[in-house]
């Protein structure tokens, strides 16, 4: 069962672009794991400093696998892509888990 992963993370209005600089310097990283099904990055439109950071798996072993990879660490260990470390940009975040429970679109 598809099992998605939302990272919301707090960010404040200084740290928008160099968030959206960061994932786009990372994009596909994950995109070869086993069980890996689509990431998406939503930048808020409605005022809130909350972007969301929405992935979907296979199931949870794939995610977990995930988490536990060297990849992951690499991408989370918070240096940019010349090694140098970078300050954190989001102020907090929470991990939200869901499970897909319908699904809707078009012909269906």
């Amino acid at each position: 069962m598809t099992v998605i992963r939302i990272n919301a993370i707090t960010v404040p209005d200084q740290g928008s672009d160099e968030l959206a600089r960061r994932f786009a310097a990372r994009a596909g990283a994950v995109d070869q794991a086993d069980g890996f099904e689509g990431f998406e990055l939503l930048r808020p439109t409605d005022g809130r400093g909350t972007w969301l950071v929405v992935t979907r798996w296979r199931d949870e072993e794939a995610f977990q696998a995930w988490v536990a990879s060297p990849a992951f660490a690499h991408g989370h260990r918070g240096a940019g892509g010349d090694g140098e470390q970078r300050p954190p940009v989001a102020v907090h975040s929470e991990l939200w888990s869901y499970e897909v429970a319908l699904t809707a679109g078009p012909g269906e």
